[in-house]
């Protein structure tokens, strides 16, 4: 199945239980249909979150950076490079494959071994950072369907108003509940999805940046010994 059938598979689905949850669920039925595309985004971020989280962790699962950078270090060094290339090998992951990128060509020049291994970065980093910008965006939509919640919601109230007035009858505070409740409640439902969003955002920014290092320290390690004053 193709990303693109699989992108509308997943709207519709989360559509559809926009639509669930705001029939059958009356606080988000009391927030009008704004809430539809709110409980919409707050299955994405989910859906998201979930995938990075377990990408990140099967990077780092039961594995020492600190130690492999010891091991390669110690076999560069002694240009023992079958036995970098097998901890590569075992290690896996990105920062893994740059390392193999450059011991690929490590008989090459300094600046050979480190255009390899940016080459070898660059195709990594794809899926380092994805979904990132789609978390950025759905905290920023989560928000502002939470203020145009808000909006509809007092238009709401003001229309009450204006038919009661209009018609000589007097204005009750739960004439205008409804449109108070809409305002309120998607005010406060943008915000329930947007705050934790963008603070698991950052959190994988983070992670994103720790990894660029984890390659660009390996990097180093591997073209190191091609450079001026090295050991030979």
């Amino acid at each position: 199945m193709s990303r693109a059938i699989q992108l509308v598979v997943f709207l519709i689905t989360a559509a559809g239980l926009g639509w669930l949850l705001y029939a059958f669920v009356d606080i988000i039925h009391r927030g009008g249909p704004v809430m539809i595309p709110i409980v919409m985004c707050s299955i994405f971020s989910l859906t998201l979150t979930m995938e990075r989280l377990l990408f990140f962790f099967s990077l780092n699962h039961g594995r020492n950076m600190d130690r492999f950078f010891e091991q390669l270090r110690a076999a560069v060094d002694s240009r023992r490079w079958p036995e970098a290339k097998a901890l590569c090998e075992t290690w896996r992951g990105p920062v893994a494959r740059v390392v193999l990128a450059g011991l690929a060509s490590h008989e090459a020049t300094a600046k050979e071994i480190d255009e390899a291994m940016e080459d070898a970065a660059y195709q990594e980093l794809p899926a380092i950072e994805q979904h990132l910008r789609w978390l950025s965006t759905l905290a920023q939509v989560a928000t502002l369907l939470g203020l145009l919640g808000t909006v509809t919601g007092l238009v709401r109230a003001f229309q009450v108003i204006q038919m009661k007035s209009g018609g000589g009858s007097p204005v009750s505070p739960g004439d205008l509940a409804g449109g108070v409740w809409e305002a309120l409640i998607t005010t406060v439902a943008g915000l329930i999805v947007a705050i934790p969003t963008i603070l698991v955002y950052n959190y994988f920014v983070g992670r994103v940046s720790e990894t660029q290092f984890h390659m660009e320290k390996a990097a180093t390690i591997v073209a190191g010994w091609r450079r001026p004053g090295a050991p030979h």
